[in-house]
């Protein structure tokens, strides 16, 4: 064997001893399911918990199973790469993505070369456009974003009643999730309240507050900040802060980051209306191993409109299986009460809400 024979089996040798399991490297025998975001978040860290409780729970490693988090980087490009690498490694057995663009035909023809391919694919936290990818995954899991985009609106509405001009933050507009808070804020708020301003940041933290300083610099009469997604929470609590307009706004915001909730509890948010990551990445990880093992009972009991005979559900929407929300206030003194929102919403306080994530070991959701 000559020495650049060696060589090159030597650094084959080093690299495949250090991939990390659950990402690169293949155990023999050993099939992936895989969560894949639309970027890097604290939201996720919750799901990853939610992935890992599910993996005990199930005992996925004496089926053969594994469960990992792959992060994207809030670019197209990068789940179309992922996607297209899922493709070529035959231990992956099934896929959730939360997409970055509904409506991006690229990442509709990935999903679609996978599930060609026999991998399981299924839409978690956003979804794509189903009118026209609707058959890129088996179904959707995760939070009716036009409920919570409602609930957030009936949020402003409940502290401001008079209305007024307010702005929207958020990452990515192309995501199902954005389009469907920002159109469910409008009608949950109601037409006394006009939207002046509405931008991304392409998941740039500083770039968030940029635009929050954009926003308040056109608008002076702003009444309402609104962040679409969880770090455009602890943005515009920033930006509020720097120039003192506590007493002259009110913050509205998606998710409980931990920065989030610190400001809640410094008194700088008014509302939080809240998913629950945790609950999806273990429900995500109980689907896809049930699709994984051709479970069909176990897919009917998430999705009751599921007929295990026919392996099809009887209706239109009957793939669609939503997760929890919370509202979120600072304490009593809030004019925000339950019976301003939908029945299924669970209310609570702040101190009741840091308890209930202390008993799951969550710092945030």
């Amino acid at each position: 064997m000559n020495n650049r024979l060696v060589l090159a089996c030597v650094v084959a040798a080093v690299s495949a001893f250090f991939l990390p399991a659950g990402c690169g490297s293949k155990t023999s025998g050993t099939k992936r399911l895989i969560l894949l975001t639309n970027g890097d978040d604290p939201f996720w860290d919750a799901m990853r918990k939610g992935m890992d409780k599910a993996a005990a729970d199930l005992d996925l490693k004496s089926s053969g199973l594994t469960v990992y988090l792959d992060k994207g980087d809030f670019s197209e490009e990068a789940q179309i790469s992922k996607l297209q690498q899922y493709a070529t490694q035959s231990d992956i057995a099934a896929v959730a993505i939360s997409s970055t663009d509904a409506d991006n035909r690229a990442i509709a023809d990935a999903m679609k070369a996978l599930r060609d391919k026999g991998v399981h694919v299924i839409t978690v936290d956003s979804d794509m456009n189903r009118d026209r990818y609707r058959d890129t995954r088996f179904a959707y899991l995760g939070t009716d974003n036009i409920i919570g985009g409602r609930e957030l609106g009936r949020c402003a509405k409940g502290l401001l009643p008079e209305g007024g001009q307010y702005a929207a933050f958020v990452g990515l507009k192309s995501v199902a999730n954005a389009k469907e808070r920002t159109g469910g804020f409008q009608q949950g708020a109601g037409e006394a309240f006009v939207r002046v301003e509405y931008l991304s940041d392409n998941g740039d933290e500083n770039q968030a507050q940029e635009n929050v300083k954009i926003a308040l610099n056109n608008h002076p009469a702003l009444k309402t900040l609104v962040g679409i997604w969880a770090y455009n929470a602890h943005a515009i609590v920033e930006v509020v802060r720097q120039r003192k307009l506590k007493s002259k706004v009110k913050v509205v915001v998606f998710d409980a980051a931990p920065l989030a909730l610190s400001d809640m509890e410094a008194g700088d948010i008014d509302a939080m209306v809240v998913q629950n990551p945790y609950q999806m990445g273990y429900l995500a990880t109980k689907l896809m191993k049930a699709l994984v093992e051709e479970d069909h009972q176990t897919i009917h009991e998430l999705y009751p409109d599921y007929d295990p005979q026919t392996k099809q559900f009887r209706s239109k929407d009957g793939d669609i299986l939503t997760t929890e929300l919370r509202v979120v206030v600072p304490d009593e003194t809030s004019p925000l009460e339950p019976g301003m929102f939908e029945q299924t919403t669970k209310f609570f306080t702040y101190p009741e809400f840091r308890k209930w994530l202390a008993e799951r070991k969550l710092t945030g959701s």
